[in-house]
């Protein structure tokens, strides 16, 4: 059996196997229906721990008191 006989073998079997997809169209738009639970669900309110701001606030003394660290920072982002 050929390379080429094997290929088209393989592609009727996977024609048999998967169906073609049929009414793929969108019933309804669906913008509408997500707008509406947008509003009904309102954005979470985010809160930051302390040790966050506390460490935000470490980070800012740092460098303001040690400019020469600014560099040594962008490094290790």
């Amino acid at each position: 059996m050929s390379n080429e006989e094997s290929n088209k073998e393989m592609k009727e079997l996977l024609k048999q196997a998967i169906a073609p997809a049929k009414d793929t169209e969108l019933r309804r738009d669906l913008w509408p229906q997500m707008l509406r639970k947008l509003k009904e669900q309102p954005a979470p309110v985010v809160s930051v721990p302390w040790l966050d701001w506390a460490l935000a606030a470490i980070l800012g003394a740092v460098l303001v008191f040690f400019p020469g660290s600014i560099p040594t920072l962008l490094y290790h982002l």
